[in-house]
């Protein structure tokens, strides 16, 4: 069975840009019904820190002539503010009635922040749009939300609970945004159970508040300061707000999170995000997050009362503004000012890095918007180590939902390998443990370069399935790898689904030499939990004594079945090139790294007392 990494991938297929997507793919829009106007004062606030002027609203007009301009692809089109409900009822209804008369928008959201629902508000929705989607901004429990205050100071909590007992009379689904801030580390699983408690809430999506960059407070208009302002100036200090959290933090509150919707069954009812994207992600599903799949910034627009319209309202205005509505008259000319938006250039440039990733399938490159400001603060790096640590802790959960938070193990990253399928896994685990089972002759051919497969050939190529038992074991297994698969299978009852002892292909040109691997299929998730434990002990043991040009690597990646589509949780070992070595030093180190590597293994076989080596920590 074939195993190889992934190739490198094109920019376009992680940022799409407009023009390169057909008229099936949707465009987002952001109206910001009246700018940044809100009947609130939040003191994170990222709206009114652009400091552009409100009060004006968004007219039917425009949404009409938002209309004709994608009239080739569908909307999806989100209400959002400041606070759209301050647009008032009748604008509203006009908007709803224009929206409702476009065939291509095929998806209406409200973003709010709940103060001003009411029945008459619920009314209006069924009457001009039924199906419109409401989401409501909650920082979890009461502390949590301190953030979220009046021009007064005071907290915006009862209200927002008040709106959400409303919801659920009228039998009403609502969203919820939770900003993790430092009032909600270290409580994920309170979090979680409170914001669950309440019937209307069906989605939870946890966005974090990357705000270490902000100095100094917003901006006043007029004379007189509201208490809301001065509390959010004794806020910021020298090194930032102190509603700003870090990747790490932030990674690991959606970890403990998510530990919890799963051992909690709330799963069942409630979506979990950035948790379900990250999931479908490494399922190889598509998802509607930006963050996770091609259609950024490029497929995100933002039209203000004022007519401008520019890209998505995260990135720093005035520089992700576009064009003015008024001189838009087809989709060519937006796609012609996203080509020449310098913003827009940089955030490409930064996503380019992303092709070569290990982790690019699954993460999407991210949010072009929060890695330019990370890039800005030269700390890119802790940004992509957060999104790695992400969709690391959520594929262990995965495979081994019983895990204690905060348990998994540091050593052991996702790493998927493409392709890696079997015909039938679970008659090839049968195989494995009953000598009894029929066995028919393998096709075990070897190639000039060592290469063991059903064709003789070097490169990827198929080979057959073969387990201890067959009397073909040993002639189907490369000698350079036999001893660690040895020291896997016959020390620690381990079944291996795949190895390859490397390949330096130094004869022929063009050929990228494979290293060596073996792939490791637990059968159960008790046996995966141990098996990853004695993986992170064998690669404490030997990361010291490992000759210099090689480098142990743990990762988690999936087997499928072609015959019934299960996906089987894997671990898999690799020895590849140290940091700044070449492949033929590599090559020259490999035995004695398997010398090594077979040791530690030996020494690891006994049963682990920790969940392993690592302790979990980077």
């Amino acid at each position: 069975m074939p195993v190889t990494r992934t190739a490198p991938t094109d920019l376009e297929s992680l940022y799409a840009p407009l023009p390169s997507t057909g008229p099936d793919t949707a465009v987002s829009v952001i109206l910001k019904l009246r700018g940044e106007t809100c009947d609130i004062d939040c003191l994170y606030c990222f709206e009114k820190r652009k400091e552009s002027p409100g009060g004006t609203r968004i007219s039917a007009a425009q949404v009409h002539r938002l209309g004709s301009i994608f009239s080739g692809r569908p909307l999806s089109v989100e209400l959002h503010g400041g606070e759209p409900l301050t647009a008032g009822r009748e604008r509203i209804a006009e908007i709803l009635d224009a929206l409702a008369a476009q065939p291509n928008v095929i998806r209406v959201s409200l973003q709010t922040n709940g103060l001003q629902l009411d029945d008459t508000w619920l009314d209006l929705f069924e009457r001009h749009y039924p199906d419109l989607e409401i989401g409501l901004s909650l920082d979890g429990d009461a502390l949590g939300n301190s953030w979220r205050v009046g021009y007064d100071g005071r907290p915006t909590y009862p209200r927002v609970v008040e709106a959400l007992e409303l919801l659920d009379r009228r039998e009403r689904h609502v969203g919820v945004i939770c900003a993790v801030t430092p009032y909600v580390l270290g409580r994920a699983s309170e979090i979680m159970e409170h914001l669950a408690s309440f019937p209307a809430v069906t989605t939870v999506s946890l966005v974090p508040c990357f705000d270490a960059s902000v100095t100094r407070s917003t901006s006043v208009a007029g004379s007189r300061t509201p208490t809301s302002r001065a509390l959010q100036r004794r806020a910021i200090g020298p090194t930032g707000p102190a509603w700003a959290v870090t990747p790490r933090q932030y990674a690991d509150f959606v970890l403990e999170a998510a530990h919890h919707w799963v051992a909690s069954g709330l799963f069942r009812r409630v979506k979990l995000e950035p948790v379900v994207s990250v999931i479908r992600r490494l399922r190889g599903l598509r998802t509607r997050s930006c963050h996770f799949s091609d259609l950024k910034c490029d497929h995100v627009l933002t039209l203000y009362p004022d007519d401008r319209l520019g890209s998505c309202d995260e990135l720093p205005w005035p520089q992700a503004g576009l064009t003015a509505l008024g001189d838009v008259h087809a989709e060519a000319d937006v796609a012609g000012a996203q080509g020449g938006a310098p913003l827009l250039q940089q955030a490409r440039s930064l996503v380019t890095k992303c092709t070569t990733c290990d982790y690019r399938d699954t993460c999407g490159a991210g949010c072009p918007a929060v890695r330019l400001r990370f890039a800005a603060a030269g700390d890119e790096d802790a940004y992509c180590d957060h999104r790695m640590r992400l969709i690391d802790g959520v594929a262990a959960l995965l495979a081994h939902p019983n895990l204690p938070p905060g348990a998994s193990c540091s050593r052991l990253r996702w790493r998927p390998v493409r392709p890696n399928d079997m015909h039938h896994v679970a008659a090839f685990l049968t195989r494995w443990d009953d000598a009894t089972v029929p066995r028919t002759p393998a096709r075990v051919q070897v190639s000039a370069h060592g290469n063991i497969n059903t064709v003789g050939l070097p490169g990827v190529h198929e080979a057959d399935d073969l387990d201890p038992h067959h009397p073909q074991w040993h002639a189907g297994i490369e000698p350079g790898v036999r001893p660690v698969v040895d020291a896997l299978t016959a020390g620690w009852n381990a079944v291996t689904y795949d190895s390859c002892q490397g390949h330096a292909y130094a004869d022929l040109p063009g050929a990228e030499p494979r290293l060596l691997s073996v792939g490791i299929l637990p059968r159960d998730r008790a046996e995966y939990a141990r098996t990853a434990a004695r993986l992170c002990r064998a690669a404490s043991a030997a990361e010291s004594s490992l000759p210099g040009a090689c480098s142990l690597v743990l990762g988690r990646s999936e087997l499928t079945c072609r015959t019934t589509g299960r996906v089987y949780p894997t671990l898999d070992l690799h020895l590849v090139p140290a940091a700044g070595t070449t492949p033929a030093e590599y090559f020259e180190d490999l035995a004695q790294a398997v010398r090594v590597l077979t040791v530690a293994l030996a020494e690891a076989a006994a049963p682990p007392s920790t969940p392993c080596a690592c302790g979990g920590e980077q």
